[in-house]
């Protein structure tokens, strides 16, 4: 666990770094002949933002001279993060289709992990200004109206002074919002989204990019998530904190595990979510 020094020293740096990055995406994002999209292997696009984001995260968070897994770093062979016992595990641009579609469903994603578990993270959505943030001793928080600030430098207690706690509701949404990925789905997501149907007949289904779900969760805006594409540990592990930390709950489907971090292969399985109020 984290002492109050670290965590007043490391939030911050995350929460700094989300911003510098977030500001660095808009200024791409508005000027579509800039963003020179290759294909990675994987066959997923990457941008001139999603490299630049990696490029001001790791140069700021460099400073705490914690080793850090990119989305966008080199290839980090297993034998060498197998024994990091703390470590940044970043996605500098989480949702880079959603970026190239232009509607703005992009987040920037931290997480400082520990003993190969979360236990602080950053979410920022620069397109809409909000950023979400928590640690394993103080709760989940969000923050509107956070622009993005290319020289970002707040203290700990500068962060925490306009901070609204999570969940934002007391309830479960009447009918029930389940939220699936806008451009990640298969068959078996319909299936479930069927299924659950059944016990919920007037069930909303909102799509939305990128970890922004992990957030909508966290406040209590949607209740249940279920993914059956492919994640990696960079997209869940910020968001797992924030929504667990405003008491939801992640899960492996379908056998209900927690989800495991820093494994040789860094896929996740498939998973489903759940906010404080949605029942089991």
């Amino acid at each position: 666990m984290l002492s109050i020094e670290q965590r007043e020293y490391l939030l911050p740096k995350a929460y700094n770094a989300a911003l510098r990055a977030g500001a660095a995406i808009l200024n791409i994002y508005s000027h579509t002949e800039e963003y020179a999209i290759d294909i990675k292997q994987d066959l997923t696009p990457i941008t001139l933002a999603d490299r630049q984001s990696h490029h001001l995260i790791k140069e700021y968070l460099g400073q705490t001279r914690i080793p850090i897994l990119s989305e966008e770093g080199r290839e980090m062979l297993y034998e060498e993060r197998r024994g990091w016992d703390l470590f940044w595990i970043v996605d500098p641009l989480d949702g880079t289709k959603e970026f190239i579609k232009g509607n703005g469903e992009f987040t920037v994603n931290i997480a400082l992990m520990a003993d190969n578990q979360p236990v602080l993270a950053v979410i920022y959505v620069p397109y809409i200004r909000k950023i979400y943030f928590c640690d394993k001793c103080t709760g989940a928080f969000r923050q509107e109206n956070v622009e993005p600030d290319p020289q970002a430098d707040l203290s700990y207690q500068e962060i925490l002074q306009k901070a609204e706690p999570l969940p934002i509701v007391q309830t479960c949404n009447e009918p029930i919002r389940i939220a699936i990925s806008r451009s990640h789905n298969t068959e078996e997501t319909f299936e479930h989204i069927d299924m659950m149907k059944e016990k919920y007949p007037k069930a909303e289904v909102i799509e939305q990019g990128s970890s922004y779900k992990f957030c909508l969760l966290a406040e209590g805006s949607v209740d249940y998530y279920i993914r059956t594409s492919n994640t990696y540990e960079w997209d869940t592990a910020a968001g797992e904190l924030i929504l667990t930390e405003a008491g939801g709950q992640i899960v492996s489907y379908p056998d209900h595990q927690k989800l495991r971090y820093n494994k040789e292969s860094l896929l996740n399985p498939h998973f489903v979510c759940r906010s404080k109020f949605m029942p089991n």
